[in-house]
């Protein structure tokens, strides 16, 4: 191994981000907000790390990816699985944030993977796009059953909502397509995702959204 590399571990929760430091040991914890990101990405410019990695989470890591790649910092967003093979392997069976941290620290100094190359806003603008799609689909489910159990008399308001539910969802769709279309590594893996059966644009943009690593990362 490469142990003139600095290889960052982080590990992820709503609340807390975890910190460590390879070689130099070094461990310390921040919140998972604004304040604390700010704190992590500066303290690690001062490093000049060759990797920091990050476990994809879906949605818990973006506030620190997104400051993290502006601020230019050498970022791997990874698989989860691909952290804890790697840390069977090694004998590490015990699981804490501070373990957890130097495990992922560990993997990057060993298997040394490629940096993130797509940008992290896109993707939380993809994520953001499919919460709230999600929530019109819940609404239009919703007004459905509504439909079916309510007299003739307020049928009328309540078909003008699935109207204009169905609209919304159209509109984020196409802006859904735009921004994937935009990114040839998202494009070929919603292309990929697409080829299996039963798998259409909707599922594709889930998929890549809540797994990053599809878009993101590498083995």
């Amino acid at each position: 191994m490469d142990t003139t590399e600095i290889n960052v571990g982080i590990d992820c929760s709503s609340t807390q981000l975890d910190i460590y430091v390879r070689p130099n040991d070094t461990f310390f914890s921040v919140r998972n907000d604004q304040d604390g990101i700010k704190d992590a990405v500066k303290r690690l410019q001062k490093l000049c790390p060759s990797r920091v990695i990050i476990e994809s989470t879906g949605r818990l890591e973006l506030d620190f990816v997104i400051r993290a790649h502006k601020a230019g910092l050498p970022l791997v967003v990874c698989n989860p699985a691909h952290v804890r093979h790697f840390a069977k392997s090694v004998g590490r069976m015990a699981k804490t944030d501070k373990l957890d941290a130097m495990d992922i620290a560990h993997y990057g100094e060993a298997i040394k993977p490629r940096l993130s190359s797509i940008k992290p806003d896109k993707l939380r603008a993809i994520s953001d796009l499919l919460a709230v799609r999600g929530q019109c689909l819940e609404m239009s489910t919703m007004q459905k059953n509504r439909l079916k159990r309510m007299p003739k008399s307020v049928h009328k308001p309540i078909q003008a909502i699935l109207k204009t539910i169905k609209q919304e969802l159209e509109k984020i769709d196409r802006q859904l397509g735009k921004l994937v279309d935009s990114m040839a590594e998202w494009r070929q893996r919603r292309d990929l995702l697409l080829s299996a059966k039963g798998v259409g644009n909707v599922l594709a943009y889930t998929l890549m959204s809540e797994l990053p690593e599809l878009g993101m990362a590498s083995p």
